[in-house]
């Protein structure tokens, strides 16, 4: 879904999500996965900065105090958040009678103007 026609990147993406799925909670290096799933260096970095770029992955400094000096790659929160949002907003404009009402009053207001002529 996100690297249509590119068999390569969707290989590469697969791993990179199921070895930190499944890893430990922070990766330092996907560099191993070069080797462990032969995927080229080159597809290897174009896949992680575009799941980057989506949100779906992100990269810990090793100065965040939260993670405790540790620095690597993990799965993001933000894109789970933003499935949500997006969701949640579809939710509200198909529940929202705003248009409805809108079209109701053009109706209403069409129907008065044809009896009082």
């Amino acid at each position: 879904m996100f690297f249509p026609g590119n068999r390569n990147q969707q290989h590469a993406a697969a791993c990179i999500f199921f070895e930190l799925k499944w890893g430990d909670s922070i990766v330092p290096n996907l560099g191993y996965l070069e080797s462990k799933y032969d995927i080229s260096r080159r597809v290897l970095q174009r896949t992680r900065a575009k799941l980057s770029r989506l949100g779906l992955i992100e990269h810990v400094s090793y100065l965040n105090s939260r993670y405790g000096g540790q620095h690597g790659w993990k799965l993001s929160s933000r894109f789970e958040t933003a499935l949500r949002q997006l969701a949640e907003k579809g939710r509200l404009c198909r529940e929202r009678s705003g248009p409805r009402r809108k079209d109701e009053a053009l109706l209403a207001f069409m129907e008065a103007d044809t009896t009082d002529a």
